[in-house]
């Protein structure tokens, strides 16, 4: 086990009392600061003649000795990939913390995603103020607008050291957080003094060691909202069918939980299950019996499902070099009326794609919290001169995640997960739909 990797770098010794005033030690009546040696286990489970060493992450929370000396340094927070709820909460508490409670003046707002960073994209930085973010809360989307795809990290860094930039926050999902680390690296190289923070946002909630992403909670509501709907339009209609897709390229983490929350879904279709379309075991045959039994039924899939039943046609990618996924919701909805017509059999089918109507909405209450959770500790981290790390929660602790760690391999949902049993017996599916041994 290389437990270095666990490891978060640090820019150096921390000279600096921190102007948070909080308690040094415990009994205090308050939370108080935290030491670097705290670490939480990640695992809850081990075997008891385990010889193996613990794995742990580093503790998040403010240190009683910081870094940067907050009136010399500057800051930037930029956002990139895909909308996700909550990305303006962020915004604002990483400011507010930033600005008011460590006493940082100048913190840049870089516009339109890694692109801004680049000269020639002519897209100057926003100054951002209390007046500016005050509001920014109530609004979907970000005001700082994103993009997607790399930029050439030497321009970037070019660009931190030209502006003065001595902490750079980044919102954004695993493609993100891959140039962060190359970002980082040619910091590294070039022996500045750059501290690099992550906060996980991707709706799929599929980042390593990250227990949940901002904006996930609210996208599984929404999915439910969605699932309602085509629940009632199934039920209203004869041999009536509800169709819905919702995001998850690898992961499918909103399908479960979406199902889990709806209690109506009959069939929840992941990337993690491959499952089949014919034969004695595939989705139709169950989906005839659930039709004859009840008269209707509720399909939730999401996007990345059952890409090898359409012939894995994904040379193409998208600007972040990931591969374009073909559209599942309407290959299904096209199979399933063609399968049931064949068959001479009338469904009434209603197909409701939300995604982006999911990404847009404004967080719940749940990720209202979360969002500023993440930002405090996000500014914590930076200013005891922590770099190279995403902030995650686990085991309902906030922890530093090594950004190589949180992007060694994407989070799933693993076949035999007690959160794939609950879906299961949820939704009454089979544990695999596909073609059994003979």
């Amino acid at each position: 086990m290389d437990l270095a990797k666990y490891q978060v770098e640090t820019l150096g010794e921390c000279s600096i009392e921190s102007p948070l005033k909080l308690p040094v030690s415990s009994g205090a009546g308050m939370a108080g600061y935290v030491s670097d040696s705290v670490r939480i286990h990640a695992r809850i489970e081990c075997q008891e003649d385990s010889s193996e060493s613990p794995v742990t992450l580093e503790k998040a929370g403010p240190r009683a000795k910081i870094y940067f000396r907050p009136g010399y340094t500057r800051a930037a927070i930029v956002t990139c990939g895909g909308l996700s709820p909550g990305l303006n909460n962020v915004i604002r508490s990483i400011f507010m913390q930033t600005y008011h409670r460590y006493g940082v003046k100048t913190v840049l707002g870089i516009r339109n995603g890694y692109s801004g960073f680049n000269p020639k994209s002519k897209h100057k930085p926003m100054l951002l103020t209390p007046d500016i973010v005050d509001r920014i809360h109530t609004m979907p989307g970000t005001i700082l607008g994103t993009s997607r795809g790399a930029e050439d990290p030497k321009i970037i860094t070019d660009t931190l050291e030209r502006e003065g930039i001595n902490i750079l926050f980044t919102l954004g999902g695993d493609g993100t957080l891959k140039g962060l680390h190359s970002i980082w690296q040619e910091i590294k190289r070039r022996g500045l003094k750059i501290a690099v923070v992550g906060v996980p946002k991707t709706i799929d909630n599929d980042i390593n060691f990250v227990y949940k992403t901002f904006g996930f909670d609210t996208a599984v509501e929404e999915a439910k909202r969605a699932l309602d709907c085509a629940h009632a339009e199934a039920r209203s209609h004869p041999n009536g069918i509800g169709l819905v897709k919702v995001m998850g390229r690898d992961s499918g983490f909103i399908v479960g939980y979406a199902a889990l929350a709806s209690r109506d879904v009959n069939f929840a279709l992941i990337p993690e299950i491959p499952f089949e379309l014919k034969g004695k075991n595939g989705l139709f045959h169950h989906l005839e019996k659930r039709l004859k039994a009840r008269n209707h039924a509720l399909i939730v899939v999401a996007e990345g499902a059952g890409q090898h039943l359409m012939g894995n046609a994904l040379a193409e990618k998208d600007p972040s070099g990931n591969p374009r996924y073909l559209d599942v919701g309407e290959f299904l909805k096209s199979k399933i009326q063609e399968h049931f017509s064949g068959k001479g059999i009338q469904t009434n089918l209603k197909y409701i794609d939300p995604s982006y109507t999911i990404r847009s909405v404004l967080p719940n209450a749940n990720d209202s919290i979360y969002c500023d959770n993440l930002s405090r500790y996000a500014v914590h981290a930076a200013m005891a001169g922590k770099t190279d790390l995403v902030i995650g929660q686990w085991h309902n602790v906030f922890t530093h995640v090594p950004i190589e760690l949180a992007t060694a391999q994407r989070k799933t949902i693993q076949p035999e997960s007690t959160l794939w049993l609950s879906v299961l017996e949820a939704t009454g599916q089979p544990a695999g739909m596909h073609h059994r041994p003979t």
